[in-house]
C-alpha cells in the first residue's frame, strides 16, 4: 500500500480538500483503488457538535459518521461512498489512546505523546486503506503548516517516510499572493511555508502552487531554488470558475505521471483499450459546465434562493454551512444545461418582508436546528406554497413545511415542533422517544438518527417517478419526526405522505400534488448528489424551477 500526504501552508482554506479530491480522481482514473482520509486537528471527537459557521457543514456518511465537509468533496469527485475510517480528529485519536491506557493495553508503560499518539495516527491511516483494500491512501492534513495543532500528523508522516521511503510521498499546497499595491506575484510566503515543513523533518515531493493566476517561469524558478524541488514538480494551481476543473488542470501538467513516478508505480489503464474512461467522463461533465456558463446572461439561468440562518460571520457571508446543497444544485442544473444563480436569503429578513422572495424560480429551506428565525422560514414556505414557487425542504425544511401546513391549511395557529415549543397544543413534529432520553442526559454527540436508512416510496407519487424505483436509501441527521397523530388529517387536506420507513411508521417524504414542485424530505438528499450522478430530487426541483418565469 502506498501513502500520499497532503498539507497546506500560508493560509487556511487554501483548497487542500479539493486538491486531495482531484488527485484521488486522477489516481482512480489511472486504475488504482484510492481511499482519501482527513486528519482533522480539532479536539472534538467528531464534527457533530461543531458550529457550522466556524467549521462548515457536517457531512454524514452511510455508516452514520459525522464528518468534515471535505469528505463530501472526496465522495463527489470519486463517485464513491466512504466510511468512518476516512476521518480522524485529534480528539478521537487522544480518546482512543486514553481508553487504551485505562484498559491497561499499554501494560503499565508511561504513555507519551510521541510514539503512542503517532502510532495511533499511523494505525488509523492503515485501517482506512484496509477497509477498502486500497492501493493508495491519500491523507489530507488539516490546518496550516507551522501551527502547533497538526504537528503530530506531520510527525506520523515523517516516521512513515523514514521507515518506508519508497511508499510515501508528500504534496504541499502553498499560496502565492498578488498584492494589489504591488501588482506582482510574491513567492516568499510559499518559500517560508516549505521551510516550516522542512523544520518538522519533511521535504515535499510535489508543490501545488495556489494563486489567482498561473505561475510564470520566474516564480517557478525561484520556488525550485528555494525549496530544492525540480521545476517539473512545481504544479501551478490557479483559481478556476469551477472546482470541477481542477483535476483537468492538474492532468494538463501531468501530475498523475509525476506522482506515480515518486511512488514507483506505473499507470494501470495506460494500455487498456478503453483508456482512462473515468477521466473522459469527468471531462465531459466539465464541458457541460462550460456550456452552461457561456450561455448569454438570463437565457438559460435558474435563480434559486436558499433561505436559512447559517450565513453570516462578521461582515462576510459564508456558503460552507450548506456546501452539499450548493453542489447538488449545480450538478442538477449543469446536467440540464442551466446556469444556477444561488442567492443567500436571511430568514429573519423574510419575516419582516416576504416580498423579498419575489422573482426567485425556486426556494430551498435546508437543514438546521434551533428557534432563531424560524418564523421567517415558515413565512417563506407559505409564500412558496401559495405562489406556486417550486419548494424543496430538507430535513428541518420538511418539518417546518408540516408546521406551516398545519397552521395555515388546518387552522392550528399554534402548531409547532416541540423542538421550538415543547408545550404546543398541536405538536405536528415531535421528538423521537429514544432521543428524548438522550437530551435529558445531555448526551449530544453522535446520538441523532444518523446515516443511511431505507425508505419506501408511494406508487404514483412525483417523487417516485423522479427516483424511478420504489425502494431507496438516504442519509439522515435529526432528532425530531413527523407526528403520526396528525397524519390522517394532514393527508385528508391535501399534503401527501409519499415516503415512509419500510414499516410505515416514520414519515420520510411529503409532497403537494397540485403544485409545480413542493417536496419535503426528512433525509438529506444533497449528501448523495455527485457530479456524474446528480440526485433525482434536485433534478426534478431544478427542472420545475426552470419553467417559472424569473424577474
Amino acid at each position: 500500500m502506498k501513502y500520499i500526504f497532503v498539507s497546506g501552508g500560508v493560509i487556511s482554506g487554501i483548497g487542500k480538500g479539493i486538491a486531495t479530491s482531484s488527485i484521488a480522481l486522477l489516481l482512480k482514473s489511472a486504475g488504482f483503488k484510492v481511499v482519501p482520509m482527513k486528519m482533522d486537528p480539532y479536539l472534538n471527537v467528531d464534527a457533530g457538535t461543531m458550529n457550522p459557521i466556524e467549521h462548515g457543514e457536517v457531512f454524514v456518511l452511510d455508516d452514520g459518521a459525522e464528518t468534515d465537509q471535505d469528505l463530501g468533496h472526496y465522495e463527489r469527485f470519486l463517485n464513491e461512498s466512504l466510511n468512518k475510517t476516512s476521518i480522524a480528529t485529534q480528539g478521537s485519536i487522544y480518546l482512543s489512546v486514553i481508553q487504551k491506557e485505562r484498559n491497561l493495553e499499554y501494560d503499565g508503560e508511561c504513555v507519551d505523546v510521541v510514539t503512542y499518539v503517532t502510532e495511533e495516527i499511523i494505525k488509523r491511516i492503515k485501517e482506512a486503506g484496509r477497509s477498502k483494500n486500497a492501493d493508495i491512501v491519500l491523507i489530507e492534513i488539516g490546518g496550516t503548516t507551522g501551527e502547533y495543532q497538526n504537528v503530530l500528523f506531520l510527525e506520523a508522516n515523517r516516521i512513515m517516510k523514514l521507515k518506508n521511503p519508497g511508499d510515501v510521498a508528500h504534496i504541499h499546497i502553498t499560496y502565492l499572493p498578488v498584492p494589489s499595491s504591488i501588482g506582482e506575484m510574491k513567492s516568499k510566503p510559499a518559500q517560508m511555508s516549505v521551510r516550516d515543513l522542512n523544520a518538522v523533518g519533511i521535504q515535499p515531493d510535489i508543490l501545488l502552487a495556489r494563486a489567482s493566476r498561473s505561475l510564470d517561469q520566474n516564480r517557478i524558478k525561484k520556488l525550485a531554488i528555494s525549496t530544492g524541488l525540480e521545476p517539473e514538480y512545481i504544479i501551478s494551481a490557479p483559481d478556476v470558475d469551477s472546482i470541477y476543473k481542477v483535476p483537468v488542470g492538474f492532468e494538463d501538467q501531468q501530475l498523475t505521471k509525476k506522482l506515480l513516478s515518486k511512488l514507483g508505480l506505473i499507470e494501470k489503464n495506460a494500455d487498456l483499450p478503453a483508456g482512462r474512461q473515468g477521466l473522459k467522463e469527468w471531462q465531459g461533465f466539465v464541458s457541460k459546465i462550460d456550456s452552461a456558463l457561456r450561455e448569454p446572461e438570463g437565457k438559460r439561468t435558474v435563480k434559486i434562493a436558499i433561505v436559512g440562518k447559517y450565513f453570516a460571520t462578521g461582515d462576510y457571508t459564508l456558503s460552507d454551512s450548506y456546501i452539499s446543497v450548493i453542489e447538488a444544485i449545480k450538478h442538477a442544473a449543469w446536467t440540464q444545461a442551466l446556469n444556477p444563480e444561488i442567492y443567500w436569503v436571511d430568514a429573519g429578513k423574510v419575516e419582516k418582508n416576504p416580498e423579498i422572495l419575489k422573482g426567485y424560480q425556486g426556494i430551498i429551506v435546508p437543514g438546521g436546528f434551533g428557534s432563531r428565525d424560524i418564523e421567517g422560514k415558515i413565512i417563506t414556505i407559505k409564500y412558496a406554497r401559495e405562489n406556486n414557487i417550486p419548494y424543496f425542504g430538507l430535513c428541518y425544511g420538511m418539518q417546518l413545511a408540516t408546521v406551516e401546513f398545519a397552521r395555515n391549511v388546518l387552522g392550528y395557529k399554534d402548531a409547532n415542533t416541540t423542538e421550538i415549543d415543547p408545550d404546543t397544543a398541536h405538536p405536528v413534529i415531535h421528538i423521537m422517544p429514544d432521543q428524548e432520553k438522550k437530551l435529558l442526559e445531555r448526551n449530544y454527540g453522535a446520538t441523532m438518527r444518523l446515516g443511511a436508512w431505507d425508505c419506501v416510496l408511494s406508487e404514483g407519487s412525483g417523487v417516485r417517478k423522479l427516483y424511478g424505483k420504489k425502494d431507496i436509501s438516504e442519509r439522515h441527521r435529526h432528532r425530531y419526526e413527523f407526528n403520526n397523530d396528525y397524519r390522517q388529517e394532514i393527508e385528508k387536506n391535501g399534503m401527501q405522505i409519499v415516503g415512509t420507513s419500510p414499516d410505515g411508521k416514520l414519515v420520510e417524504v411529503i409532497e403537494l400534488k397540485d403544485h409545480p414542485f413542493f417536496v419535503g424530505t426528512q433525509f438529506h438528499p444533497e449528501l448523495k448528489s455527485r457530479p456524474l450522478d446528480p440526485h433525482p430530487l434536485f433534478i426534478g426541483f431544478i427542472e420545475a424551477a426552470s419553467k417559472i418565469k424569473a424577474s
